[in-house]
């Protein structure tokens, strides 16, 4: 495992007792820690228990002022509410945790598990797609689906409505899995609660949100994230120009896995965003077969990519590494055009546009999100990780009641 995927050569050692469990599990719910940050951390000091006790210096060090840990009673709440619902805890470096998963640069340290883990260790395809899926697409995706669970791949996606729904529906009864951006106990949307019950047979639900949490537009970008590395392809079925299942198409091409999209007719809004994939060199798909031909014939590595996340503090493990490239639209190069255009040069293309257009709609005076997101036509998914950039990049601020505002 390349250090571009971890800060350590290799992942930290799954946890083996309950107290280990639980350190863990305070470690990550504590405030400012991800992923990437979790992993560091564990690499600087060499145990998890070390890493607690350092936190609340570190974090001071980086300007946060009153901070301490996640208290162990919040940890061990979740462990118990874990237990009584039948949720397994996986820790990277376990046996059961996805390889593939495991290569991607901002993998997961912790997910939840509800149902048969033996899915994990069966080849996955996703499948992903419009919330408001057109009756052909709904068709398309269950007949794909239904095609790939024979053909003995596991259909991950994440329990939308639409094309997800027709996706975990179809292959319910060979094996699918649900990514969910809620807690793995919450079933969202309310409506798929059958069916979150119902592919536990000879499938899975996953989530790294803590037990018991209520989905929020920030935690959908991250469940795709999860979608894209559990998978050696993603299918995208319908998704308009700007679409959450873009996001994902481009973090798919960051993690380095196969792209494939069904084409649509020109005047449906809903295929667009597919349409322009395959233009813009996307395989063309019109059965699983056509899915199956794409795929790479072997694993490939990922790509360098880097996580989205707050760091704890500002200076890097090793300075003199090469550091992935974060290219702002400001400071990019020509747009190519679309006949020279390549596939990820597309995706990147769109995420700098609503870049940008978020920029323009922002004022020094604060906007609710919620209306910021109306204004700009865009899926919330899609919205989510570009105001996390602007944030980080301290172009954007946030005030409490969900408010926006450019910063001075």
């Amino acid at each position: 495992m390349s250090e571009d995927t971890h800060p350590s050569t290799h992942p930290p050692l799954p946890p083996t007792t309950e107290d280990d469990r639980i350190s863990w599990l305070r470690l990550l719910r504590s405030r400012r820690v991800g992923p990437s940050t979790f992993y560091r951390l564990m690499a600087e000091n060499g145990s998890v228990t070390a890493a607690l006790e350092a936190l609340p210096d570190l974090a001071r060090a980086s300007g946060a002022k009153d901070y301490s840990p996640c208290p162990a009673g919040v940890a061990e709440a979740e462990l118990a509410t874990a237990r009584a619902t039948g949720a397994r805890m996986i820790t990277i470096g376990d046996d059961s945790y996805p390889p593939s998963l495991a290569e991607t640069a901002d993998a997961p340290p912790l997910l939840w598990a509800m149902g048969d883990l033996s899915a994990l260790s069966r080849p996955m395809i996703a499948l992903v797609g419009a919330r408001n899926a057109s009756s052909l697409g709904l068709r398309m995706a269950r007949a794909l689906a239904k095609e790939l669970a024979e053909a003995g791949y596991v259909v991950v996606s994440g329990l939308a409505r639409g094309i997800d729904t027709a996706a975990h529906t179809a292959a319910c009864d060979s094996g699918t899995i649900a990514v969910l951006a809620s807690g793995v106990d919450v079933i969202y949307p309310a409506e798929n609660a059958r069916l979150a019950d119902d592919l536990l047979a000879r499938g899975l639900r996953l989530s790294e949100q803590p037990m018991g949490l209520v989905p929020q537009a920030r935690h959908f970008p991250a469940r795709n994230r999860i979608i894209s590395g559990l998978a050696r392809a993603v299918v995208v079925v319908e998704a308009a120009a700007k679409s959450g299942s873009l996001i994902t198409a481009r973090t798919a091409l960051d993690q380095g896995r196969e792209v494939v999209a069904v084409p649509g007719h020109p005047f449906d809004a809903r295929a667009s965003g597919c349409n322009m994939l395959i233009r813009d060199g996307a395989t063309l798909i019109r059965n699983a077969a056509d899915v199956i031909e794409a795929l790479p014939a072997a694993h490939t590595e990922p790509a360098d990519t880097a996580a989205p996340e707050l760091p704890l503090s500002s200076p890097p493990l090793k300075p003199d590494a090469p550091q992935p490239n974060r290219t702002r639209p400001e400071t990019a190069q020509a747009v190519p055009p679309p006949d020279k255009r390549s596939l990820r040069e597309t995706a990147k293309l769109h995420s700098q546009i609503l870049h940008r257009d978020i920029l323009q709609r922002l004022g020094p005076t604060p906007l609710a999100e919620d209306q910021l997101i109306r204004d700009l036509s865009a899926p919330a998914a899609a919205v989510a990780p570009i105001l996390t950039d602007l944030e980080l990049d301290g172009r954007v601020i946030r005030h409490p009641g969900g408010l926006l505002s450019l910063s001075a």
